[in-house]
Parts: structure tokens; C-alpha cells; sequence
């Protein structure tokens, strides 16, 4: 067994869900010509202390030297390994309606190492057709075997569909439908809905707080001008 599964296996689920902001993090800073940088600039960008930063990082593995801080090209390549993109996935889609179609077309959807091998939709008119030079099929027809499966169909229709993915071995399921999904022990489920993400923007603007301090989106250069408040 690899040693990024067993350190996988002692990270904490907010713990994980920060690794690939720090990533993004380092990435940026690689492409600025940076080698080196601390807990204390980490958290300052990412929005958390330089003790959570060290928390964090500590099941990571050596990422320099003590004392003189992180090295940026290290620390990449060991969230790299410790998020699994060195390994191959497969992923399907299922549902091609607005979303599912960008999804599929997206440069930015698909993390290192993952590739679709399956677009599904019941529109006769898109069976048969290409999108992202993969041929959209009938998923009543069967479920081609792979390794993460996407959900973009209606609401009614998302526990069935995850119900195919998992008769197709499919245990690891990002959902888009606003539905939370009945699936066997051992099938991961990750949420994503957009409804839920603006929700707590909001809480942010109108308490003036913010999770990230605006620190990692002036580092990625998404900065935007401060929202006006709604006229009363």
C-alpha cells in the first residue's frame, strides 16, 4: 500500500477540503518564480491560521527544511500525491443538459490524471451525438465501467441514476442535483450545489465576514471590485 494512501487516511475531512486551496496557492507562487514560503504566508492567502497551515501540512511528509519553511515545489508535488492526482480515473457524466454539457467541455472540470469515457442522457436527440468528441449514449443501456461518476439530471431522477451508477461499480459520486442521495456503505458522495455556495456568500457580504480574507483570490488574480448593497 502506497505511503499517500496510509497519510490519506490520517487527514481530516477540513484538513482535505483546504489541500487543494494550498496547491492552488503554490502553483501561483511556482509561477511566479517563488521557491520558498511559510506557514504564516500560506495562511494569510488561504484564509487560516499558520497553525492550521501547519496542522495541515504536518501528514504531508518532509516539505523542507525546519526553520527555514516550505519548499513550494515540494509542497505541490506532495498534495499532488496525497489528493491522488498521480493516479488515473475514469469519469462519467450523466445528464447533458446545460450544466453536464459545460462540464464536458470544460478544460477546468477535470483534475490530473482524470478523462471521461462516458456521456449519458435519455434526449433522443443527443444519443448518438458527440460532445467533447465522446459519443453521448443511452445510460439504459448500461453504464460503462469507470472510476468517478458525475450527476447532472433533474432532481427526480438523481437517486435512480445513482442507483445505475453503483449496479455499474461506480462507488464514488460527485452529485450536482439538489438531492441527498440513499447509497450502499462504501460508495462516496460529494455535493455540490450552487444554490447552497451563493446561500453563504451572502451570510458573508451582509455580516461582512469571508472564509478566505480575500487572500488566495488576490494571489490568483480574482480580485473584483466591493459588491454594492442593494438599494433599500
Amino acid at each position: 500500500m502506497s505511503s499517500a494512501i496510509n497519510r490519506n487516511r490520517q487527514l481530516s475531512e477540513p484538513t482535505i477540503a483546504r489541500l487543494p486551496v494550498y496547491q492552488r496557492i503554490a502553483q501561483e507562487m511556482l509561477r511566479r518564480g517563488l521557491t520558498k514560503t511559510d506557514s504564516k504566508r500560506l495562511g494569510e492567502l488561504a484564509g487560516v491560521t499558520a497553525a492550521t497551515v501547519r496542522r495541515d501540512l504536518s501528514g504531508l511528509g518532509p516539505l523542507g527544511t525546519r526553520g527555514s519553511g516550505y519548499d513550494v515545489q515540494t509542497l505541490e508535488v506532495q498534495i499532488d500525491e496525497a489528493l491522488g492526482h498521480n493516479r488515473l480515473y475514469d469519469v462519467v457524466i450523466i445528464g447533458l443538459g446545460n450544466l453536464g454539457r459545460a462540464l464536458a467541455g470544460s478544460n477546468n472540470f477535470l483534475i490530473r490524471g482524470a478523462q471521461i469515457v462516458g456521456l449519458y442522457d435519455v434526449d433522443p436527440q443527443l444519443i448518438g451525438t458527440e460532445i467533447a468528441g465522446v459519443t453521448v449514449r443511452d445510460p439504459r443501456d448500461g453504464i460503462s465501467p469507470a472510476t468517478i461518476g458525475v450527476i447532472c439530471t433533474p432532481t427526480e431522477v438523481a437517486q435512480e441514476t445513482a442507483n445505475a451508477l453503483v449496479e455499474a461499480n461506480i462507488h464514488a459520486i460527485l452529485n450536482f442535483s439538489p438531492m441527498v442521495l440513499e447509497v450502499p456503505v462504501g460508495t462516496a458522495v460529494r455535493y455540490v450545489d450552487f444554490s447552497i455556495e451563493l446561500q453563504i456568500l451572502a451570510y458573508h457580504l451582509t455580516n461582512g465576514t469571508g472564509p478566505l480574507g480575500g487572500g488566495l483570490l488576490r494571489t490568483l488574480g480574482l480580485t473584483t471590485p466591493p459588491v454594492a448593497a442593494r438599494p433599500s
